[in-house]
């Protein structure tokens, strides 16, 4: 049972900063001059890129590269981004409210599946990627909030979808709990894939947002956040 309460609770701190972000970006509209706004918002977007490296580097690759070998490994890790890239494509081409609720989640629905899988066997790991999926989240849906925007999507919508989605972290953990909690092997598989997928859309939608011209200070942020990732494994590692 303390098992059961400590998953929902991880994974509902990891889901519902998908909230948070919105509601955060929601109140720099508002209240935040245009320029100032998008200063922040490149900023953010660096820092997002940065916990998601330190994700792929201390949380996601590290077992699956000890226990596969590396023909196996290499293979799930390049399939997940080949599978991301073409996800990205047709997600890019459908365009509206679902599409970019889904590119929100390409990295968060199979984190939190991992989430739930691993928590039997390394709570500390289980611990860490939910410090990692909440704190990505963050920057990533309060970049998600203006790209809505510019879809004219109503704030009130945005936001609404924002708590709905947050629940969904729940559901994917315990997925992950009953039914790969027994599966280490998949469960790492599933990790490394998602490392690869991340890192692809790393390099192809985080990165060339963070660039602003005549600044170079935003793209510290990477630096920022991955450090934020160093500091949780130096607590839960």
């Amino acid at each position: 049972m303390k098992e059961l309460t400590e998953i929902t609770i991880y994974s509902l701190f990891a889901g519902l900063t998908i909230f948070i972000g919105g509601l955060i970006a929601s109140a720099f509209e508002k209240h935040v001059k245009k320029t100032i706004e998008s200063y922040i918002l490149h900023w953010t977007i660096a820092l997002g890129g940065g916990i998601l490296i330190a994700a792929i580097a201390f949380v996601l690759t590290p077992k699956g590269i000890e226990i596969f070998s590396i023909f196996t490994f290499s293979i799930i890790f390049l399939s997940g981004a080949i599978v991301f890239f073409f996800l990205d494509k047709i997600i890019e081409k459908k365009g509206g409210l679902f599409a970019q609720a889904m590119a929100m989640l390409l990295d968060f629905i199979p984190e939190a599946i991992a989430l739930g899988a691993i928590f039997s066997h390394n709570h500390n790991l289980g611990k860490l990627l939910a410090l990692f999926i909440g704190l990505q989240n963050i920057p990533e849906s309060f970049n998600a909030y203006f790209d809505l925007r510019k879809n004219n999507q109503s704030p009130k919508k945005i936001v609404i979808l924002f708590f709905m989605l947050s629940f969904l972290g729940v559901f994917c953990a315990f997925a992950g709990k009953y039914f790969l909690s027994e599966q280490v092997e998949i469960a790492n598989a599933i990790m490394l894939f998602c490392a690869g997928g991340i890192l692809y859309l790393i390099f192809q939608d985080i990165a060339p947002l963070t660039k602003i011209k005549k600044h170079w200070e935003p793209a510290l942020g990477a630096a920022l956040g991955f450090l934020i990732g160093m500091i949780g494994v130096k607590i839960f590692g």
